[in-house]
């Protein structure tokens, strides 16, 4: 009996090296564990994007729209005793060429593709290609980097710490037509989701807008489609002619749509192409859409009117719960009073 007691005690005594050896064999072959790959949250949904990635994987906006909204204002440490030079800011230079044409310098600023490159040897810091910079992508800086960027306080849906205000397009910090497309579409998207189409509004006035579009360039023009699709009640003001802006861009001036990589969001049409090809699709899109558009409106004021807002317009008012300011920052320039100065070519 005590014999059988060992005999058992030893195979299982065996057993259990056995099985242990087995385990650390096991462990040792297993593949190793992959690392986390780093992500931030979506400033729109909270989504958390993997480092990288084009798009959010929750609501599918790319991301490359908030760089302007989400970056703080900072400035690269000078070199000490640096020579000054320019710098291009690759994500937002539209390779327009403006730049080179200004630079006094042979070589100093080229265009490489669509990105125009500094030679820093040949730059001598003159600036005139910074002042020229129609989107502000180029800066004179006597460090390795800078990066400075004055923009309105808006969250991920692009709405101003003034509720029921949404700000897109050059007036929320950059001139890109395609960034100004994207964020006109984003902001609707949030004004949807807090006015569904078709149901009742807590103010219970039926006459009053669901959003004030003002402003019909790009970023205009997709929010009113935008609007329009979903079935918001809405309309776009606009003081001048349709896409104004672009209008009086000189005769045939090439319009650069992106910089390098930035993907298109909204369902306005755009591309590489001259102001006269760009505005003669644009305006296709709005007569065959039925897009409401009043030019030659002017809003002058906006006040609160409880929960409403109202849109002051030469003597007329739009009361609407929001309010999507598209008017870029061209602003009204005055004018000489002289025949022919309303003609395109001027």
């Amino acid at each position: 009996m005590e014999m059988l007691a060992t005999t058992v005690g030893f195979l299982a005594l065996t057993a259990l090296f056995v099985w242990g050896h087995l385990r650390k064999q096991e462990c040792a072959t297993a593949a190793p564990r992959a690392e986390a790959v780093p992500a931030h949250p979506c400033p729109r949904c909270g989504a958390q994007v993997p480092k990288g990635a084009t798009f959010c994987p929750g609501c599918g906006v790319p991301q490359q729209v908030y760089e302007v909204v989400t970056a703080a204002e900072s400035a690269g440490a000078p070199a000490e005793g640096g020579k000054l030079h320019a710098l291009v800011r690759a994500d937002v230079c539209a390779g327009c060429g403006t730049c080179v044409a200004a630079c006094p310098e042979t070589n100093a600023i080229t265009l490489k593709g669509k990105l125009a490159v500094v030679d820093t040897d040949n730059c001598v810091g003159h600036g005139d290609c910074a002042a020229a910079c129609p989107v502000g992508a180029i800066v004179v800086t006597a460090g390795a980097a800078v990066h400075r960027v004055e923009v309105p306080q808006l969250d991920g849906n692009f709405q101003a710490n003034v509720p029921g205000i949404f700000v897109v397009g050059e007036l929320g910090g950059r001139g890109l037509i395609k960034n100004a497309v994207n964020e006109g579409k984003i902001a609707i998207e949030a004004v949807t989701r807090e006015l569904p189409p078709g149901a009742p509004r807590a103010d219970g006035l039926e006459h009053a807008l669901d959003v004030v579009i003002v402003g019909s360039g790009p970023a205009g023009l997709s929010a009113g489609l935008e609007a329009h699709r979903v079935g918001l009640k809405y309309v776009v003001l606009e003081q001048g002619s349709l896409a104004d802006t672009v209008r009086r861009y000189p005769r045939h001036k090439l319009l650069f749509a992106e910089p390098l990589k930035v993907p298109l969001y909204g369902d306005l049409w755009v591309s590489d192409a001259s102001k006269e090809s760009l505005l003669q699709v644009w305006e296709t899109i709005v007569a065959n859409t039925g897009l409401k558009v009043l030019t030659e409106h002017k809003v002058e004021n906006i006040a609160r009117r409880g929960d409403l807002l109202a849109v002051e317009v030469s003597g007329r008012e739009f009361l609407t719960r929001r309010v999507v300011l598209a008017l870029g920052r061209r602003g009204s320039p005055r004018t000489l009073g002289v025949p022919g100065e309303e003609l395109g070519k001027v």
